[in-house]
């Protein structure tokens, strides 16, 4: 994968600026270090970096054109099934200039027009410049494992793999988005098209973007569709889904296996990515480095035990980083800036402390088990779901704060009766609290919670358990764990994440898995965990799930470093205007205690999110209130 950032003009005028099209291109170095190119004509220039992974040669460089030379593509990502689709095409009279498998694209748009989407197995943000219709087709992959960020200015559409490459066109402007910033006190993260930067947007996953002439048009091509109740589905034994996943996964690895460099694995310790590493073991039949968090000392969130223990099962090398909060803070600025967003917990500096040992042993491919908890029911919010319908069986009359929490919920979620992450109007108080006297009376203006965050027509009749899952797709996957968790800080240090649970074949048929073989007996990953047991030691697949942590706000404040004294300082606050001064005093008076502890899996970290929105809005130049 790599870096690709380029700007498109609507209207005939003045030809494109290459000096801003290498300068945006620039940016996104650390993405591609290995080779760059630009192009650039009178309505259009496509820059891009390269991360050489397959086909290493130069042949591989990108722009790749049509033989008339009327279609220019640059695409960050792997198309997996790119060998299927070359045959294919090539069945057809096309020819292709490289080994590389994302030139496929170019030939499948002159056979398929945007329909090529269909057809892809893999994960991508590409620019294709059609220069015969003067219009560019922007795409980013079903679950938007890669990231394409947009924006206009005056008569031209800039487009880029990370904002920075956009803040370096001299008319973008530089502010904060207060939507955004509400997002992070109410949800996971940011959630397409908004980004913590007023009129910077991200392309929503499963989306494309049309643009000719002066029309802009989006268009949703893949969404995940689960049963309402009233549909029949066909249940088939259990066999078939254990058998019929367990075959997909294997093909799944065996699809991100395929490199000319290096590949090696996460690993936890948990489920999910012990079980990768085993898949992998099996199907590459070869041993492959893995790399791990360890927390020495802290026994309560330190996995040493269960990851050398898998470890040795696939005969794996693992590369244990350790972490404490000292390394929290060496780190925390970096994993800001690569982010490109304020942050809801530390973890970040552990994703980018993993990449860096991750070049340093040279290897560029890593596979990962993101994915899995949000289709399979592996979050505690799924057993939650199960006590609290059989609660409400049995619940008497509702109170009026009651009746107002499923108002909100309604309005969000089309169902009074669905709990996703948070109590709504407990969290209204709380981040009224937090905002500075200035935004509280424009607080209706920027309350995520009055904009559409997904379809509701997508939750309406179906069951509590596909419900949370698509949640946790939109709101948790895509644009947090995905975006910050992995891509940033894997391209940080030149490094390309692979996500098995993710494959495009794998998610269509586990949305088929009946739930009750997801979460069985208030056994979360059931069906995965039978798989597990063919690969995986006991002790892996029985242990109870464990969210990732690291060390907060807590042990940041006790460690009394000046510059983190000086970012929560009662000054700085009031004289940036975004959050009340006395409200973050008190939040810091309590954190400071030396027996206070938060648990993050349950406890929203308030000040981490404070302190790393400072050190955002240092890092990226936005303005005070």
């Amino acid at each position: 994968m790599c870096g690709i950032a380029g700007i498109f003009n609507t209207l005939r005028g003045e030809p494109v600026n290459k000096e801003f099209v290498a300068a945006m291109t620039q940016a996104l170095h650390h993405r591609g270090p290995d080779d760059e190119a630009v192009f650039v004509n009178s309505q259009a220039g496509l820059g891009f970096k390269r991360l050489s992974i397959i086909d290493i040669t130069t042949n591989g460089n990108q722009p790749f054109f049509s033989s008339d030379g009327k279609v220019a593509l640059i695409c960050n990502g792997e198309i997996y099934n790119y060998k299927e689709l070359r045959q294919e095409l090539q069945a057809k009279g096309y020819r292709f200039a490289s080994d590389c498998d994302v030139e496929v694209i170019v030939h499948l748009y002159q056979e398929y027009g945007t329909a090529l989407l269909h057809r892809l197995n893999g994960q991508f943000a590409f620019a294709l410049y059609d220069q015969q219709k003067q219009a560019l087709f922007l795409a980013r992959d079903h679950f938007g494992i890669c990231p394409l960020f947009y924006t206009r200015v005056k008569d031209s559409w800039l487009f880029a793999s990370e904002i920075k490459a956009l803040l370096k066109h001299p008319q973008v402007r530089r502010e904060v988005n207060l939507t955004g910033l509400d997002q992070l006190f109410s949800l996971p993260g940011n959630i397409s098209p908004a980004t913590m930067f007023r009129d910077i947007h991200s392309l929503k996953p499963g989306h494309y973007l049309w643009l000719e002439d002066t029309q802009a048009v989006q268009r949703e091509y893949w969404d995940l569709y689960y049963p309402t109740m009233s549909e029949p589905v066909e249940r088939k034994p259990d066999a078939y889904y254990e058998e019929g996943l367990e075959a997909l996964l294997l093909q799944a690895v065996k699809y991100r296996l395929n490199a000319d460099v290096p590949v090696g694995f996460y690993l936890s310790g948990g489920l999910d990515s012990s079980l990768i590493g085993a898949l992998m073991k099996k199907t590459g039949d070869r041993n492959y480095e893995s790399f791990s968090i360890v927390f020495p000392g802290d026994h309560e969130i330190d996995e040493s035990h269960y990851q050398q223990l898998m470890a040795s099962h696939v005969q794996s090398y693992r590369n244990a980083v350790p972490f404490d909060s000292m390394e929290v803070q060496r780190r925390l600025e970096s994993a800001v800036y690569f982010s490109e967003t304020p942050l809801r917990e530390t973890y970040n500096t552990c994703s980018l402390a993993l990449s860096e040992k991750v070049r340093e042993k040279k290897v560029k491919v890593i596979l990962s088990g993101e994915g899995a908890d949000e289709l399979l029911g592996g979050y505690f919010g799924y057993r939650f779901d199960v006590q609290r319908m059989t609660n409400h069986a049995t619940a008497g009359i509702k109170q009026v704060e009651e009746l107002l929490d499923e108002d909100i919920r309604e309005r969000l979620w089309g169902d009074p009766s669905f709990f996703y992450e948070n109590n709504e109007r407990e969290l209204e108080e709380t981040k009224r609290a937090m905002y500075a006297s200035t935004l509280q009376h424009r607080y209706t203006e920027f309350d995520c919670f009055r904009h559409e965050l997904v379809d509701k027509e997508k939750l309406r009749d179906r069951h509590h358990f596909n419900k949370r899952s698509y949640l946790d797709l939109k709101l948790r996957l895509s644009d947090h764990l995905i975006a910050d968790h992995c891509d940033r800080v894997n391209y940080a240090n030149g490094v390309e994440g692979r996500y098995p649970f993710l494959d495009i074949n794998v998610v269509e048929f586990m949305k088929t898995i009946p739930y009750d073989l997801k979460l069985n007996n208030l056994v979360e990953k059931y069906i995965l965990k039978r798989i597990a047991a063919k690969y995986v030691p006991q002790e892996i697949y029985t242990r109870q799930k464990y969210g990732w942590v690291a060390p907060g706000s807590p042990e940041l404040l006790r460690s009394n470093l000046p510059w983190i004294n000086d970012l929560l300082s009662y000054d700085r606050i009031r004289r940036q205007g975004y959050f009340n001064p006395d409200t973050i005093e008190r939040l810091k008076k309590m954190y400071s205690k030396e027996n206070f502890r938060l648990h993050t899996s349950y406890e929203n970290d308030l000040l981490i999110v404070v302190l790393t929105f400072n050190i955002f809005l240092e890092l990226f130049g936005l303005p005070d209130l």
